[in-house]
């Protein structure tokens, strides 16, 4: 009797059992599935950090070399312009020895700044380690893409980016693996699911129940057709998206999205440099004075931080989940 009362007990839980068993269950899948995921987010966002304390005093030379050579820029179209107005406009000759001495002046002036701060010329107002670069900058790191648009200019972040490297790269393999056997598992599913209701169609459903044994989905086989058209068709999706956002052309689009995905990454081609030469386009043309200039940097700033920051945090959310899609048709044309 005692027996059958605790079978009675084990099958009626309470409310409270039945939720601490979920609880475990959840917790369970969190940390085999959607675990892996976090911890690579999370990687990536502590690499972040670490980055952008090593690099960022050298951003910030960087920024200062880059406005003193357009105030030493401003001071060279003043002595021209004095030169010229001093000068006899008839003696070619000492006009030319002039303004050649002071364009070779620049010119040392220029070459220095390179040399000393890192100065490209570019002229970006965009912080090129802001947290979502650098974010981007550390997954490239983990999935051996290395864009190389963005590196570390400093020994301390050259060295940070090898131990970074050491640890993430086994880490995003992890991912690799595990998020492309679920989503591998999860396809197989949803394949088999649609291929019972096509047949259910074409067949009586009393003489499938008596002929047709239940298919496991783990046995399905997808077409490798179809493997290829995901792929080719999320290359695509991508393709229209950044053409649309970098003003690229489709091929340019699918060929990065391609060298991305491939985890090639020459570097030619990446997000977010539109949007920093429509900005110093943008400024130039407005040809304001410098107070009115220095008012509405704000807002030049954040906009184009905002576009900056979106852009490359969904290249990167782009490149994760594009990964895993390939690791998973990979792992069904197996």
């Amino acid at each position: 009797m005692e027996g059958v009362q605790k079978r009675h007990r084990r099958r009626h839980k309470t409310w409270a059992q039945k939720s601490l068993d979920f609880l475990r269950a959840f917790i369970a899948f969190m940390f085999s599935n959607v675990g892996v995921i976090g911890l690579v987010v999370g990687y990536a966002i502590l690499g972040s950090f670490v980055f952008i304390w090593i690099e960022g005093p050298v951003e910030e030379q960087r920024k200062y070399s880059e406005e003193e050579v357009l105030e030493k820029r401003r001071q060279l179209t003043g002595r021209l312009w004095k030169v010229t107005c001093d000068l006899n406009m008839f003696s070619e000759e000492s006009w030319r020895k002039t303004v050649g001495e002071e364009l070779v002046e620049f010119q040392k002036e220029i070459v220095k700044a390179i040399q000393d701060a890192g100065y490209e010329g570019e002229g970006l107002t965009v912080n090129r380690w802001s947290f979502s670069a650098a974010f981007l900058y550390s997954l490239t790191v983990i999935t051996s893409i290395g864009y190389g648009n963005i590196t570390p200019k400093t020994d301390g972040g050259k060295l940070a980016t090898i131990l970074y490297a050491i640890v993430g790269m086994p880490l995003f393999l992890l991912y690799l693996t595990t998020i492309g056997g679920v989503l591998a598992t999860s396809f197989k599913w949803t394949y088999s699911k649609c291929c019972k209701c096509s047949r259910a169609r074409r067949t009586s459903r009393t003489y499938r129940a008596a002929q047709s044994p239940s298919v496991d989905p783990q046995q399905v086989t997808v077409p490798i057709t179809l493997c290829l058209s995901i792929m080719i068709g999320y290359v695509y999706g991508g393709a229209v998206l950044f053409s649309n956002w970098e003003k690229w052309n489709m091929l340019d689009g699918a060929y990065f999205c391609f060298i991305s995905l491939s985890t090639i990454g020459f570097g030619d081609m990446v997000p977010g440099e539109m949007i920093s030469k429509d900005e110093g386009i943008e400024l130039r043309q407005l040809n304001l004075s410098k107070n009115f200039q220095e008012s509405n940097h704000y807002f030049f700033q954040t906009s184009e931080q905002f576009l900056f920051a979106f852009r490359f945090i969904f290249c990167s959310i782009y490149l994760m989940l594009g990964m895993a899609i390939i690791a998973m048709c990979f792992n069904l044309m197996q």
